[in-house]
């Protein structure tokens, strides 16, 4: 600072800090959301092969480098959105939102749309361009839910958001690999061992390796030496590598749309479940301390299932599950840019037959487990202490669909289901299988509703519960929540119940207006 005689003292504006492209922790958000992608692409694959009985030449080369294209769309514009808002918060510690195909609708566009087509008519193509139609109907809705998103955003306590978002994490994203994990716990847990201390503490891994490469190293090579892997099965994968570029599937997707009407009925809520899990994640960044634009981050969620759908792709991107945890990992504006331009390459390359023989899959699943415990986690740090109970109830829901899949994925492998057995039947078996397929239909719409309700009677906000309520009853009567299916009076029991709870609201928000208005003082003549 300078002053000459008579003047006013100055201060300089400090610089802005520069901005970098790439910083140490970006490596490690990279190799571990690398690391989470490639799992999901690994399973859709062998889904679509497995399951569906898709041609593997189809698969690897129309199908994922469709998906390849669905990762640069939505990672270079997230990354677009996280460097300019760094820019105008004149800030370096922003972390763009993770991005890839979404896991929950990897199975339901599996096994409720394609395999029953496939199993209908033996034809494994008509059931891949009944996923192609599905997922190009959900990328509508989602950009629909791009305009009222927000409204919905502004007027839902974070309990329910944040709550609901945990069950997803609990259930749907740390189940699975947990239960994967202990198939080879030999291998798994030391890698969770690493992953833990490079995530969870403050030191640092020998060399300062990043500590999603360490844990993948470290797993790959106790399964190989173990005898868990199998070269023969690397050199057979080997042949498969060729290069593929995208290419339009638009009669594909017209004969998928000529018979929409039967996909409208899972379209619809699992549309709005895309951007309510959108909404839910861009709240969870806020609470990590980036607020991002919902409208921007839906709109390329919606256009990268519209184009992935027209160029053979069924599987529908999402926002991932995750930002607080890149961020905790160090990573920045790149990580997420990175791991979608790499995973993109090995889709257009047809890579992932090799890699799935190379990687042993205990070695991998560790990371999504850690996600998932990082958002259950963050759910309860961020809101108040009195709305954990909004939390827990919020993740309810979720639990409930969690539980009715496994039980319906038992039943159809006995080769039998719950309507043939009969609710007596299961009820003797000691399940309440009724209830708990209700409790957990559109879960995440369901979590969102009873957190609010929750939360706002926690607050004594009484009028805006039962607003919640009567939304609830509205939802539930048309089957968008608590119900098997979209109809008019599908659940009419379930919308009386939340009927009921509003009215009941109503009486204590008039009882304690009344209560708290002053009484009038007579004016003496």
């Amino acid at each position: 600072m300078t002053q000459t005689a008579g003047s006013t003292p100055t201060t300089q504006t400090p610089p802005p800090p520069t901005l970098s492209w790439w910083v140490s922790g970006d490596t490690n958000a990279f190799f571990g959301l690398g690391f989470n992608t490639l799992v999901n692409v690994l399973v859709l694959t062998g889904l679509c092969v497995g399951v569906v009985r898709i041609p593997g030449a189809e698969v690897f080369g129309v199908l994922l480098p469709a998906l390849g294209v669905q990762l640069l769309i939505g990672n270079v514009y997230y990354t677009y959105l996280a460097r300019r808002l760094a820019r105008r918060e004149n800030r370096v510690d922003v972390c763009a939102m993770p991005y890839g195909p979404s896991v929950p609708h990897m199975f339901i566009v599996t096994f409720v749309i394609m395999l029953p087509v496939y199993l209908a008519t033996r034809d494994p193509l008509t059931a891949w361009a009944a996923g192609l139609a599905w997922c190009f109907i959900i990328g509508i809705i989602v950009l629909i839910g791009a305009f009222i998103g927000p409204f919905i955003r502004r007027y839902t306590p974070q309990a329910a958001m944040l709550g609901t978002l945990a069950g997803i994490s609990i259930a749907f994203i740390s189940m699975r690999p947990a239960a994967q994990m202990w198939e080879a716990l030999w291998i798994a847990l030391p890698v969770m061992v690493i992953i833990l201390i490079g995530f969870f503490t403050d030191l640092k891994l020998p060399g300062n390796i990043p500590v999603g490469l360490a844990a993948l190293l470290l797993g790959t090579a106790i399964g190989w030496i173990g005898g868990y892997m199998s070269a023969p099965d690397v050199v057979a994968a080997a042949q498969n590598v060729a290069i593929s570029l995208p290419t339009l599937n638009f009669e594909r997707l017209g004969a998928g749309l000529a018979d929409v009407a039967p996909l409208l009925a899972t379209a619809i809520p699992l549309g709005i479940y895309n951007f309510t899990e959108g909404m839910t994640n861009v709240e969870s960044a806020a609470a990590a301390g980036d607020s991002y634009n919902l409208r921007n981050v839906l709109l390329a969620d919606g256009t990268g299932a519209i184009v992935g759908a027209a160029l053979g792709c069924p599987f529908p991107p999402a926002v991932y599950i995750g930002h607080p945890g890149w961020k905790a990992a160090g990573g920045r504006t790149s990580y997420s840019l990175a791991s979608g331009m790499v995973i993109a390459l090995f889709c257009f390359l047809g890579m992932f037959s090799l890699l799935g023989a190379l990687l042993p899959l205990p070695a991998i699943v560790p990371i999504l487990l850690y996600i998932g415990l990082l958002i259950g986690a963050q759910a309860f740090q961020v809101v108040p202490k009195a709305h954990a109970v909004a939390v827990v109830i919020a993740i309810l829901p979720n639990i409930a669909a969690w539980a009715t899949g496994l039980m319906d994925n038992a039943l159809a492998a006995a080769g039998t289901s719950a309507a043939k057995l009969g609710e007596d039947t299961l009820t003797s078996a000691g399940l309440v299988y009724h209830g708990t397929a209700l409790f957990g239909g559109g879960a995440i719409l369901a979590g969102m509703v009873l957190g609010a309700i929750v939360a706002f009677i926690v607050d004594k906000k009484f009028l805006p519960a039962a607003i919640y309520c009567l939304l609830g009853a509205a939802l539930g009567f048309v089957g968008l929540i608590h119900a098997p299916q979209v109809g008019w009076n599908v659940g009419g029991q379930v919308a009386l119940g939340y009927a009921l709870s509003a009215v009941t609201l109503l009486a204590f928000w008039l009882a304690t207006r009344a209560r708290s208005q002053p009484a009038e003082v007579p004016v003496s003549g």
